[in-house]
């Protein structure tokens, strides 16, 4: 089997497409014998999503040093509670666990950070944090707010699950358009969760 190495996204936040949609994502293709880390986290994307409809294969996988499957895995629904989205599969909330994950095999404090408040959750769910029902799951994290692990989580979050191409095609956003000349010629009205305003509302933009 073929998965997509989800690790692998744009990192500079733009789509690098010119008439306002979002392009095939360029994500490469990697054997499952690639991933050879700690843990692995996998899954599938929903046929018929908008995502699915742009990457190259339905497959995902991401390989973690630091952590094992069990901790990204946590960390993947932790982030879901903290940042809930329906649009978001799975493989964006991976992205989270990923970054940590980064983040605790180059230092040892936040490993331990990481592991110790992945453990503390699983014993306060009094076995596993990732399979308890979503409310429990909500009034774990709850209980943690204001700790030095639930605010290292909550602020990965902020740049994991938003800034990154998955996403913004999830989202139906085309990307920067600043130095593209703006949204007057892409994208200016073509947005799909809203009713068409009249046309004196808004009238066809004026290109000069």
């Amino acid at each position: 089997m073929r998965v997509i190495n989800i690790a692998s996204r744009v990192e500079n936040g733009s789509c690098g497409e010119s008439n306002g949609e979002v392009q095939r994502l360029a994500l490469p293709l990697a054997r499952r014998e690639f991933l050879k880390g700690s843990g692995l986290l996998m899954g599938t994307l929903a046929a018929g999503s908008a995502l699915a409809a742009l990457a190259p294969s339905n497959a995902w996988a991401l390989e973690l040093k630091a952590l094992t499957s069990a901790q990204g895995d946590a960390l993947m629904k932790m982030g879901r509670v903290l940042y809930p989205h329906k649009k978001l599969p799975d493989a964006v909330y991976a992205l989270l666990a990923k970054d940590l994950d980064s983040k605790a095999s180059s230092d040892a404090t936040t490993a331990k950070l990481l592991k110790d408040g992945v453990t503390a959750l699983d014993a306060a769910a009094g076995g596993s944090f990732a399979t308890a029902p979503a409310k429990k799951q909500l009034e774990l994290v709850k209980a943690m707010a204001g700790q030095p692990f639930f605010a290292a989580v909550r602020g990965q979050c902020i740049t994991s699950l938003y800034d990154n191409d998955m996403a913004y095609a999830s989202f139906g956003y085309p990307g920067a358009a600043w130095d593209k000349g703006g949204y007057i010629t892409r994208g200016f009205q073509d947005l799909k969760w809203l009713p068409a305003p009249s046309l004196d509302a808004s009238p066809k933009p004026f290109i000069g």
